[in-house]
Protein backbone atom coordinates (compact mmCIF):
# COMPACT_ATOMS: atom_id res chain seq x y z
CA UNK A 1 0.00 0.00 0.00
CA UNK A 2 3.10 2.78 0.59
CA UNK A 3 4.45 2.16 -3.14
CA UNK A 4 0.31 2.98 -4.59
CA UNK A 5 0.56 6.23 -6.10
CA UNK A 6 -0.70 9.46 -4.66
CA UNK A 7 -3.71 11.02 -6.24
CA UNK A 8 -4.76 14.36 -6.30
CA UNK A 9 -7.66 14.76 -3.83
CA UNK A 10 -8.87 17.98 -5.62
CA UNK A 11 -9.10 21.64 -4.00
CA UNK A 12 -6.33 22.97 -4.37
CA UNK A 13 -4.28 20.14 -6.57
CA UNK A 14 -7.41 19.73 -9.04
CA UNK A 15 -6.56 20.00 -12.49
CA UNK A 16 -8.80 23.42 -13.82
CA UNK A 17 -8.56 25.02 -17.31
CA UNK A 18 -8.89 28.63 -17.35
CA UNK A 19 -10.75 30.88 -19.35
CA UNK A 20 -9.28 32.58 -21.89
CA UNK A 21 -9.15 35.77 -20.44
CA UNK A 22 -7.78 33.91 -17.29
CA UNK A 23 -5.09 32.65 -19.76
CA UNK A 24 -3.94 36.07 -20.61
CA UNK A 25 -2.56 36.31 -17.06
CA UNK A 26 -1.50 32.56 -16.19
CA UNK A 27 -1.22 30.98 -19.47
CA UNK A 28 -3.34 28.40 -21.53
CA UNK A 29 -3.40 25.00 -20.32
CA UNK A 30 -4.67 22.97 -17.69
CA UNK A 31 -3.17 24.04 -14.20
CA UNK A 32 -3.92 23.60 -10.56
CA UNK A 33 -5.84 25.94 -8.47
CA UNK A 34 -2.48 26.26 -6.54
CA UNK A 35 -0.70 27.11 -9.76
CA UNK A 36 -3.16 29.68 -10.88
CA UNK A 37 -3.55 31.08 -7.81
CA UNK A 38 0.68 31.68 -7.19
CA UNK A 39 0.59 32.90 -11.25
CA UNK A 40 -2.23 35.45 -10.56
CA UNK A 41 -0.55 36.90 -7.53
CA UNK A 42 3.16 36.74 -9.51
CA UNK A 43 1.40 39.18 -12.18
CA UNK A 44 0.00 41.20 -9.18
CA UNK A 45 3.48 42.07 -7.85
CA UNK A 46 4.91 42.30 -10.92
CA UNK A 47 3.01 44.96 -12.36
CA UNK A 48 2.67 46.73 -8.69
CA UNK A 49 -1.37 46.04 -8.78
CA UNK A 50 -1.50 45.83 -5.25
CA UNK A 51 -2.70 48.60 -3.15
CA UNK A 52 0.20 50.76 -1.96
CA UNK A 53 -2.05 52.30 1.07
CA UNK A 54 -4.42 48.99 2.01
CA UNK A 55 -2.12 45.91 0.77
CA UNK A 56 -5.24 43.64 1.03
CA UNK A 57 -6.70 45.67 -2.00
CA UNK A 58 -5.59 44.79 -6.23
CA UNK A 59 -6.07 47.31 -8.64
CA UNK A 60 -7.00 46.10 -11.92
CA UNK A 61 -5.05 46.67 -15.42
CA UNK A 62 -6.86 46.00 -18.62
CA UNK A 63 -6.45 42.17 -18.21
CA UNK A 64 -7.78 42.03 -14.67
CA UNK A 65 -10.73 44.66 -15.42
CA UNK A 66 -12.18 41.16 -17.51
CA UNK A 67 -11.42 39.06 -14.67
CA UNK A 68 -12.96 41.82 -11.47
CA UNK A 69 -16.42 42.16 -13.43
CA UNK A 70 -15.15 45.49 -14.42
CA UNK A 71 -14.60 46.29 -11.16
CA UNK A 72 -11.66 48.51 -10.95
CA UNK A 73 -10.22 47.80 -7.24
CA UNK A 74 -11.49 44.26 -5.66
CA UNK A 75 -10.29 42.75 -1.73
CA UNK A 76 -7.78 40.29 -2.11
CA UNK A 77 -10.61 37.79 -0.85
CA UNK A 78 -12.79 38.96 -3.48
CA UNK A 79 -10.48 38.41 -5.81
CA UNK A 80 -10.26 34.28 -5.49
CA UNK A 81 -13.71 34.32 -5.60
CA UNK A 82 -13.62 35.94 -9.23
CA UNK A 83 -10.83 34.36 -10.08
CA UNK A 84 -12.65 31.02 -9.35
CA UNK A 85 -15.61 31.96 -11.75
CA UNK A 86 -13.00 31.45 -14.50
CA UNK A 87 -11.79 28.35 -14.14
CA UNK A 88 -13.33 24.90 -15.60
CA UNK A 89 -12.42 21.89 -14.20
Amino acid sequence: MADAPKKARGGLAKPVTPSADLAKIVGPGQLTRAEVTKKVWDYIKANRLQDQQNKRQINADHNLLTIFGGKSQVSMFEMTKLVSNHLRG
